[in-house]
């Protein structure tokens, strides 16, 4: 994400000119846009004009909106950012108070005003902003007759690619079947590989599955990179990683991701860094209970005692509609950070931030022991 111009007092009122310059940015931007803020963007309004016959008839016009943010929608599949809002500007085709959905389009500039940008805004301005956010590791979860394509960035895991074939039992007299049934298999993941990625970006590519398959699929894609001359997919070969993992299935994603063998391959990411955060989380939890907590009442506790040595939020949380809550929010990463902790602030699209909403969206490793934790009546949210 490109920032164009940035104006923002001490108070945290202000405006940000911006333009997104890949996809990802449309879910930072999902993230950075609330109900209560005001768009102006550059958008496509149908009107209706008299013609010299007296007919009427549609026209589409580019025209400048400001709109007042009632909703916003993000299409996790396809990519697409829209806001819907009432327009707040003066205009000879769009009357003040009536409604108009812009939709975020990518390399177009628009403006984002905020009465207050708080720290967890700032720092996903910062984030979005940053050259290497882009994906740079890709994983193929893959069993006998299935498989999932996944790329990861610092915010997004998304499956781009789903392939299904029908590999027969190995019987009696039917191993050519099989053999012939499992190299078109093989074909069809090589090409949503080759088709589905962006190669030259990628870090990493883990190869992960059951049993053999990974290792037979890996020496199937490197004879045929050679056998095409397909230079993109010769290339890759330095960079990937065979891992176990227990199917083909999505969900194998989240025990690939952590294998210890994995990490120092990973180090760079940001899954690497989640990954490690939420296995010692969980570690703590089943060997020192009563230094770990999770829910937002027991966390807020102990960012209230300074007790937080670890922060895990998923940034779910901050997208809450009622202003007070997401400033509590907010409160339990300032306190948090004031004291000397660390935050990992994860997202909700990512397999790791997943994970973290699996269990109420946040939890903490705590410095010292909280046993009264466990007694207290903290069931009310914030």
């Amino acid at each position: 994400m490109r920032i164009v111009h940035k104006s923002i007092a001490k108070d945290g009122e202000g405006r940000v000119k911006l333009i997104a310059t890949e996809a990802e940015d449309l879910w930072h931007l999902y993230n950075l846009i609330d109900v209560g803020n005001f768009v102006k963007a550059t958008t496509i309004r149908k009107v209706q004009r008299e013609t010299d016959t007296g007919s009427s008839e549609s026209e589409r016009l580019k025209i400048v909106l400001t709109i007042e943010v009632a909703e916003v929608d993000f299409d996790s599949q396809g990519l697409q950012l829209r806001i819907k809002g009432r327009n707040v500007v003066e205009n000879s085709h769009v009357k003040v108070g009536a409604f108009h959905t812009i939709e975020v389009e990518l390399h177009r500039s628009f403006e984002l005003t905020k009465s207050k940008w708080d720290v967890i805004d700032l720092d996903r301005l910062t984030t979005a902003s940053e050259p290497t956010a882009g994906a740079d590791v890709a994983a193929v979860v893959m069993q006998e007759g299935l498989a999932n394509v996944c790329v990861l960035s610092n915010s997004l895991s998304r499956f781009v690619a789903r392939v299904e074939s029908n590999i027969p039992r190995k019987a009696a007299g039917a191993a050519f079947n099989k053999d012939k049934s499992k190299s078109k298999f093989f074909d069809l993941v090589y090409r949503a590989i080759k088709d589905k990625l962006k190669l030259d970006e990628l870090k990493v590519v883990i190869l992960a599955s059951p049993g053999y398959v990974k290792d037979e699929f890996f020496k199937y894609m490197n004879a045929e990179a050679v056998r095409t001359d397909e230079k993109s997919m010769i290339k890759i070969k330095p960079k990937c990683i065979l891992a176990h993992s227990s199917s083909g299935h999505k969900h194998a994603l989240h025990e690939v991701l952590a294998n210890p063998a994995l990490q120092s391959r990973l180090v760079d990411t940001k899954a690497a860094a989640e990954v490690k955060a939420l296995e010692t989380f969980f570690d703590v939890l089943n060997n020192q209970p009563d230094r770990a907590c999770y829910g937002p009442p027991h966390v807020l506790y102990a960012a209230d005692l300074g007790a937080i040595q670890t922060l895990l939020i998923s940034d779910s949380l901050f997208r809450n509609a009622d202003v007070p809550t997401r400033q509590k929010y907010v409160g339990v990463v300032d306190v948090t950070r004031s004291t000397g902790g660390d935050v990992h602030i994860f997202s909700a699209m990512h397999i790791t931030g997943e994970q973290l909403n699996e269990m109420t969206g946040i939890a903490a490793v705590l410095r010292f022991p909280l046993p009264e934790l466990e007694d207290m009546d903290l069931e009310q949210s914030p």
